[in-house]
């Protein structure tokens, strides 16, 4: 039996990837719980049900993904990765603690939410690229593909638990104690970077540090023309529909009146379609251009279902459709970036794709923000529902085009 039959937790049976991924799952439910509470709190504690202050909160923390990208993809391809990653996950951490130490004091003020929120996103955009190229040193490039699927699934099955638990904690506790309960989270996957064992670990080929890294990485990528459809499409959806703590929590508070444990609660439904998605991925041996055409379309079809939806348990049902379809998106635009990269620029391109998909937030996020103030939720909904749609338009018109599948 080949390995690519060979299951889809293949990759769970090396020892190190299983350790790193019980310690990524434990810190993934903290991040679930500080994110739904810091949603919760702009929301209805710092604000008067703000869309728009939401979105510069996303903006501020999404905003150095693009703003460091010359520099977060270099180090994660000339950079230690293990200890380059003690060293974002310590930061996030201790920023965390922070911020939880000031909102149950009762001194937190929105203007120490933005600051936290850049800082924050700050460490985040070294983290991202290289704690997605680091899955190849952890199972090698047989398994890459059902790694990166996992680590998606372990994250996903984060979310079912950590905004549920952030609605039952607000409601008993307050926000705050999420924001702590995050921070000494960090300390699991701080532990396993520290008991890999390095004998089992598949180093892979690191660049050679020279002047223009950055602009080699840009040239790779302007040189490959399925890469720039994936990016195109990557951005679209990730300025217009990667927008979800708007969009849910808009919908919970102005169209269906919920309480927290409600708005915890639909993060978790919708954590239930990406966990589906996620296991869809790990029996894939390889995406394709035609996976992303689908899953582009779907996502559009459940935005359109969440817009028009009734009442909480339709849009919650929507919202499942959605998860499934933005899961498979996002782990396939992962999967062929990765898998098409030459192992020496690897980072630089993953830290583009990660630029791309999350550093437009700050136009994307308080647009859907300024829409769902300005016309409501379901209008910003309807946003998300056309970036799924031109998406699919265009990964269509490449494969009509001839372009690599």
């Amino acid at each position: 039996m080949t390995r690519e039959h060979a299951g889809p937790l293949r990759s769970l049976r090396r020892y190190n990837y299983r350790l790193w991924a019980g310690g990524a799952l434990v810190s993934n439910i903290g991040t679930g719980v500080q994110r739904t509470a810091q949603d919760w709190l702009v929301l209805t504690v710092l604000t008067h049900k703000s869309a728009s202050v939401l979105g510069v909160v996303m903006a501020l923390q999404f905003a150095p993904q693009m703003l460091l990208l010359p520099w977060t993809g270099s180090a994660a391809d000339h950079m230690d990765r293990r200890r380059l990653l003690v060293a974002t996950q310590t930061a996030m951490g201790a920023l965390a603690l922070a911020l939880g130490l000031l909102t149950v004091s009762g001194l937190v003020r929105l203007w120490h939410v933005y600051v936290f929120a850049a800082l924050f996103g700050a460490a985040a955009a070294f983290d991202a690229p290289v704690r997605q190229v680091f899955v190849s040193e952890l199972v090698g490039e047989e398994d890459l593909h059902n790694a990166v699927t996992l680590n998606a699934m372990s994250f996903n099955m984060a979310n079912l638990v950590g905004p549920a638990a952030a609605g039952l904690m607000i409601a008993a506790v307050g926000t705050g104690w999420a924001f702590l309960i995050n921070g000494a989270s960090f300390l699991a996957v701080l532990a396993s970077l520290f008991l890999l064992r390095k004998d089992q670990l598949y180093p892979s080929e690191r660049a050679t540090r020279a002047p223009g890294a950055f602009a080699a990485g840009l040239k790779y990528v302007a040189g490959r023309r399925d890469l720039i459809v994936i990016l195109i499409m990557l951005f679209l959806i990730g300025t217009f529909g990667l927008n979800f703590p708007i969009f849910i929590s808009t919908m919970t508070v102005r169209v269906l009146h919920a309480d927290a444990r409600g708005f915890g609660m639909l993060s978790s439904v919708m954590a239930i379609g990406t966990v589906a998605g996620a296991l869809l991925n790990a029996r894939t041996a390889r995406p394709t251009l035609k996976t992303l055409l689908w899953s582009a379309l779907i996502l559009g079809i459940g935005f359109s279902m969440a817009a028009l939806a009734p009442g909480y348990w339709s849009f919650a049902a929507a919202l499942v459709v959605v998860g499934g379809a933005c899961m498979t998106f996002v782990v396939a635009t992962n999967g062929l970036m990765q898998l098409s990269t030459e192992p020496a620029i690897r980072g630089r391109v993953m830290a583009l794709r990660v630029g791309v998909a999350l550093g437009a937030t700050p136009i994307g996020a308080p647009t859907v923000g300024w829409v769902a103030d300005r016309f409501g939720p379901r209008w910003a909904l309807a946003v998300g529902a056309a970036s799924g749609f031109v998406a699919a338009i265009i990964a269509l018109y490449s494969l009509k085009r001839g372009d690599p599948r």
